[in-house]
């Protein structure tokens, strides 16, 4: 949760924005804006991959997952689908 704190004549305001209300004002911005808070965001986290491989390992490891179970992946117009769902 974060809380926005400022004096307004001597008064201390305290505005608290759930994560929600966070994500509903940016996803109101203009695509390029969302791009750039998108890009901001990530940049402030921590690399996912702390593999001296830079995650090699565990890619050959999913694909090797793969060749053994095909049906445990989905084909790339099923993917498609289900992110233009997701952003309609």
């Amino acid at each position: 949760m974060a809380i926005l704190a400022f004096t307004m004549s001597g008064i201390i305001l305290h505005l608290m924005a759930t994560m929600s209300e966070v994500e509903k004002l940016a996803l109101d911005l203009p695509e390029s804006d969302r791009a750039v808070l998108a890009a901001h965001l990530l940049d402030s986290l921590p690399p996912v991959l702390h593999d001296e491989d830079e995650g090699i390992a565990e890619a050959l490891r999913r694909d090797a997952s793969l060749d053994g179970n095909p049906s445990a992946g989905i084909a790339l117009e099923q993917l498609d689908q289900q992110f233009r769902r997701r952003r309609s």
